[in-house]
């Protein structure tokens, strides 16, 4: 089919036997395809292969797929992701579309459904011209962020704040990212280092400690009593701000 030469589809996917079956299926409709076996190297591949469209599985090692999907989200609101999951109940839909995903389909599920369904998916991408849209940059809120009188500029990774100009780590802009996207709710450490870092579970969650700490240096008045980056005990913490 002509619509689907050149397209690239990753399938993230830990069930080898499942993956290789869809790979299968996509190669023979024309899709250039690549499969990753959990969480973390789907998104590697994210990342640098840049695919089309993501077939995604829920129940993944290392970081599960709707921490992926929130993970995708932050960088990228137009790539088209489907989730094909055994978890069929209501809960599991509803979190992944309120997370961003854009179709859901339950294992098991019929072929040529699943064929149509991605199909439809690349159409309508293509249609909304979200591949061009894709490639200008993130799609979170515009590049720049205010808030409280600082100023956060995503395209040079740079803020202006109460210590003046500021030069923003990946790792501070990721966090920033998060923060953002989820203002006004609670976020815990773990989210925080699944989400915006891809990092495991099995991680330090000091380390988020002590980023928020040298963000706090940066954007609050009082670090000691923030006001913008909030602790909550035994959760985490939280982003908000006045509008």
């Amino acid at each position: 089919m002509e619509h689907s030469r050149g397209k690239k589809i990753l399938i993230i996917e830990d069930d080898r036997h499942i993956a290789e079956g869809l790979r299968l299926n996509l190669s023979l409709r024309g899709y250039d395809v690549m499969t990753a076996v959990d969480g973390l190297c789907g998104l590697r591949e994210w990342k640098t292969w840049k695919p089309d469209l993501i077939i995604l599985d829920i129940m993944l090692p290392h970081i599960d797929g709707l921490s992926v999907l929130r993970s995708i989200r932050i960088e990228d609101e137009r790539l088209p992701i489907l989730i094909l999951s055994v978890k069929s109940e209501p809960e599991y839909r509803v979190k992944g579309l309120s997370y961003g995903v854009d179709d859901y389909l339950s294992k098991p599920f019929d072929l040529e459904e699943f064929l149509l369904r991605v199909e439809r998916l690349l159409k309508r991408a293509a249609w909304s011209g979200a591949e061009d849209a894709r490639a200008s940059g993130p799609s979170l809120t515009g590049t720049v962020y205010t808030f409280g009188g600082n100023t956060i500029d995503f395209t040079t990774y740079t803020a202006l704040c109460r210590r003046g100009r500021v030069i923003l780590t990946e790792q501070e802009v990721k966090l920033l990212k998060v923060f953002i996207a989820n203002r006004g709710k609670p976020v815990s450490r773990r989210e925080l280092l699944e989400i915006g870092w891809g990092y495991a579970g099995s991680t330090s969650t000091r380390t988020v400690d002590n980023f928020v700490v040298r963000l706090r240096k940066y954007f609050e008045d009082d670090p000691h009593q923030p006001v913008f980056f909030r602790s909550l005990r035994s959760m985490g913490y939280v982003f908000d701000h006045d509008s």
